[in-house]
């Protein structure tokens, strides 16, 4: 399953994130797949795209940076998986 994560720093502050990121790396457990992200101009909220069989997992990456960003989570399909479903 893939996620659209929304990640709004917190205080609007990136530098945390990215301090911890230099020192940490992603901190994704095993099963959870980075796929590519995003960052607004203004540097303070990222949009990500996530993939992991178990939701479990991205819950717990969320928990490790969860005192830096807040977030959002949405499930979604692909394109052409919408077109099938929809008919």
């Amino acid at each position: 399953m893939q996620y659209v994560v929304i990640e709004h720093f917190r205080g609007g502050d990136p530098a945390p994130v990215y301090a911890r990121f230099r020192a940490q790396g992603r901190m994704a457990p095993a099963g959870l797949v980075y796929v590519g992200s995003w960052v607004t101009e203004d540097l303070t909220t990222c949009y990500q795209i996530m993939e992991c069989a178990d939701r479990g997992l991205l819950d717990e990456w969320i928990r490790a940076w969860n005192d830096l960003v807040e977030f959002d989570v949405i499930p979604v399909v692909s394109s052409a998986e919408a077109a099938l479903r929809a008919g």
